[in-house]
């Protein structure tokens, strides 16, 4: 698979883990018990691919590892907070800025610049962004819902930094050991922050957590898989789709219709996704320049 079909996998997997989230909140599981299930079920599946190739788990570049591990847990924790308390559509929609920070922390620390077709995705892409995100301003009582903003968009940023340092490590580490070292972090975090809060599940609630730790894993090494052959800020733009994603799982599971704002925003999203999938990087561009 091209690094576009990995990114558009890792895209659907994303939004069905979202949507799970979304449907364990309204259970009443906690933030951070959520994120435990899923670092768990993450760890084994982790571990499992690691044996069947052979790599040793814990990599070579381990400082860098655990700082991805650490980016990934204060990343989640914002995305989670804003799914729970945020439209799915709307959250989803905070979350993706995180191109743009990808693009600018890429040719901050990896010294890859952005090719055309990457320049004009995250142009237009945040222009659907203001779009969709216009009507919010005149909502009355909008700001009972600023922290969720808030913690969207701190989520984007983490999103951005972790996958400028997977980009970093992409070329020396096996993607299930980049993977492993985000829940390895998330599974003593979230039980030392959240575990006076934790439940037992019911049987529909447990099916629904073990669905967002596989979905979160396929989203996990298919974006892994597509850094190796694309460059960060151009594989991470074209994960827009997401956001397609989002609005159609809206739809079918919570009922929420897209306003015209959110189509016209959308268009302009896909439109700069198609076209910076079109404008193809020349083997000899920057990508690897920051190796």
């Amino acid at each position: 698979m091209s690094g576009t079909q990995y990114m558009m996998l890792s895209a659907l997997g994303f939004a069905l883990m979202g949507a799970l989230v979304k449907v364990a909140g309204s259970l009443d599981i906690p933030l951070f018990q959520i994120i435990l299930v899923r670092a768990v079920i993450s760890v084994i599946l982790s571990l499992s691919a690691i044996a069947r190739a052979k790599v040793h788990p814990l990599g070579h570049r381990r400082w860098l590892l655990l700082a991805r591990g650490v980016c990934g847990f204060l990343s989640l924790s914002c995305v989670f907070y804003a799914v729970l308390n945020l439209p799915f559509a709307e959250a989803t929609i905070l979350q993706y800025l995180h191109p743009v920070f990808t693009a600018v922390l890429a040719f901050i620390l990896l010294r890859e610049v952005p090719g055309k077709g990457t320049l004009i995705c995250v142009l237009l892409s945040l222009g659907g962004l203001g779009v969709m995100l216009l009507p919010t301003a005149g909502v009355p009582n909008a700001d009972a819902n600023w922290l969720a903003v808030l913690a969207g968009l701190g989520g984007a940023f983490g999103s951005g930094l972790a996958y400028t340092i997977v980009r970093k490590l992409a070329s020396t580490e096996h993607p299930s050991v980049i993977v492993l070292y985000f829940p390895m972090v998330c599974i003593p975090a979230s039980v030392l922050v959240g575990f006076q809060d934790f439940i037992w599940p019911t049987q529909e609630a447990w099916l629904v957590l073990f669905g967002v730790g596989c979905f979160a894993q396929l989203g996990q090494l298919s974006l892994t898989k597509a850094m190796r052959t694309d460059s960060a800020s151009r594989a991470a733009s074209l994960s827009y789709v997401q956001i397609v994603f989002a609005a159609l799982l809206g739809i079918w599971l919570f009922d929420e219709l897209p306003t015209l704002y959110t189509m016209m925003g959308a268009a302009l999203i896909i439109l700069g996704a198609v076209i910076n999938a079109l404008i193809k990087v020349p083997p000899s561009g920057t990508a690897t320049s920051g190796r």
